[in-house]
């Protein structure tokens, strides 16, 4: 999605089922507008902050004119994947293109074998191999998208490259700079809320951002801090790094590390953290 929008409107992240919210991408053409929808991934959810975001992608699915499914070039088909597939078959009427993305990544014969893999895996309107990372087809894989879509007027005014809130897109920088070099089980532990987002006073080269990143257990919140809170220094410095640019601005940053207990399976917890029924 960020390399069709043509700039970064999610985060990335090597950790799978990281995404927790529909994000909205905006790619304007001279002959369409392509709104990108990057939803979490579908899986067999764990925890009721999965089965509310398996929730969240069911009800997106059922609302868009076309499906663009994701495969790693660089790695085999897996259960995930084949998973994936089995549930999109089931949502009729709507075209679904297989994109076999991170071509970079591997050998034109590794892409080619990865084609066809993917081919098994069901009936799908177009297969396009691609790269965000090198701008390989992405062009392509926007033309296909756009091929299916219905006639109409523009949904959003031109300039516009998301509508997520940018106190939204701050908590998820803070987030994505969190989740990098943790342990396995920590990345689905993390939250970010920002409490409070404004520009500071008599300055308007300045912006206060304070935010609190919950974990769900006190040995999570040491990992997070790190020694002699070393940790949550880089983290502070990469996530205002890209708010900075995100802003365009400078940016003072305030995080802050709290312990909310098993939030991922805590009703009040989770509407507390924005994820409703």
């Amino acid at each position: 999605m960020n390399a069709l929008v043509g700039t970064k409107v999610a985060i990335t992240s090597s950790r799978p089922q990281t995404t927790r919210r529909a994000i909205r991408g905006i790619v304007h053409r001279p002959d369409a507008q392509l709104v990108v929808v990057d939803t979490p991934g579908l899986h067999k959810p764990r925890t009721l902050l999965g089965e509310r975001l398996d929730s969240l992608v069911r009800s997106t699915l059922t609302e868009v004119d076309v499906i663009g499914f994701c495969v790693p070039a660089d790695q085999p088909v897996g259960p995930g994947d084949k998973y994936i597939a089995r549930e999109l078959a089931g949502v009729k009427k709507t075209p679904v293109v297989a994109i076999v993305t991170k071509t970079d990544l591997a050998a034109p014969a590794q892409v080619a074998e990865q084609l066809l893999a993917v081919g098994r895996l069901g009936e799908f309107a177009d297969i396009v191999p691609c790269s965000a990372e090198s701008g390989f087809q992405v062009g392509l894989v926007g033309d296909l998208l756009i091929s299916h879509l219905p006639e109409g007027m523009p949904l959003y005014p031109e300039g516009d490259l998301t509508d997520e809130p940018e106190q939204v897109l701050v908590g998820e920088l803070i987030r994505e700079a969190a989740l990098e070099g943790v342990r396995d089980e920590l990345p689905h532990s993390i939250a970010v809320v920002v409490d409070e987002m404004a520009p500071r006073e008599g300055r308007d080269d300045l912006v206060d951002v304070y935010a609190h990143l919950f974990v769900e257990r006190s040995s999570q919140k040491g990992i997070i801090i790190g020694h002699k809170g070393a940790r949550l220094r880089e983290v502070g410095a990469a996530a205002r790094r890209q708010i900075e640019a995100l802003l365009g601005t400078k940016v003072f940053l305030d995080l802050r590390v709290s312990v909310l207990k098993d939030w991922q399976r805590d009703p009040k917890q989770l509407r507390r953290l924005g994820f409703y029924d």
